[in-house]
């Protein structure tokens, strides 16, 4: 089993247990929603990669189902300019990781940290810098890998390498979702130590403002 299975399963079961609720929320997703698009994600994970050209396929559960998902939480973004600001940063998130893959050595004995982990910590932080959201962070790290292989799959067929590229598949599986979840638990974590920092010992409520509950502060 991968890892990013394992870390699907192990998020699978957090859910199962009630943990993640507030992320969830965040997300616009009903736990049933995460349960079943963590389930289809494994499924299709399994399933042979669908072949679109000689040169171009993918695979079900390590890019339609997440990029679905993505859309998904782009068109429940609450404003344009959050929309914006998804597409904004998966496009600097896709350069990030891109460079770091043309830069990165080759050889194995100069390779401090597995490139699978390394792409997918890159795209997850940067996703969350620049997504500044749970969904966009999201969307930023999903998408953003996908991107970045899609630019190095042109670049190496403008060399005149007829290199196949597999959306999703095999070890791109795992960088699509250490991304992804990395860059919502980053926003999670950290998001929520500037509102305790911020709030102070003021108490929070929720209010529906521009599609999405949103914090309110009560002040004494």
């Amino acid at each position: 089993m991968t890892i990013g299975l394992v870390l699907l399963v192990i998020a699978g079961i957090l859910l199962l247990f009630g943990v993640g609720q507030r992320v969830l929320d965040k997300l616009r997703l009903t736990d049933r929603q995460a349960l079943l698009f963590i389930a289809l994600i494994i499924a299709g994970g399994f399933l042979p990669d669908i072949a679109v050209t000689p040169l171009f396929a993918f695979n079900i559960g390590g890019a339609l189902i997440p990029l679905s998902l993505c859309v998904y939480l782009w068109i429940k973004a609450g404003t344009a300019k959050e929309r914006a600001r998804c597409i904004a940063a998966a496009l600097v998130t896709g350069a990030v990781v891109y460079a770091l893959g043309r830069f990165m050595p080759d050889e194995p004995e100069e390779i401090v940290i597995d490139p699978n982990w390394m792409h997918g910590l890159a795209a997850g932080v940067v996703g969350y810098l620049f997504g500044r959201s749970r969904r966009g962070a999201f969307i930023a790290g999903v998408v953003g890998v996908m991107l970045s292989s899609v630019a190095n799959a042109v670049y190496v067929w403008s060399q005149g390498v007829d290199q196949r590229l597999v959306l999703g598949g095999a070890g791109a599986f795992d960088v699509v979702v250490i991304s992804g979840l990395l860059a919502v638990l980053l926003s999670e974590l950290i998001g929520e130590l500037i509102e305790r920092a911020t709030r102070g010992n003021r108490k929070p409520a929720l209010e529906f403002k521009d599609g999405d509950f949103v914090r309110k502060e009560h002040r004494k």
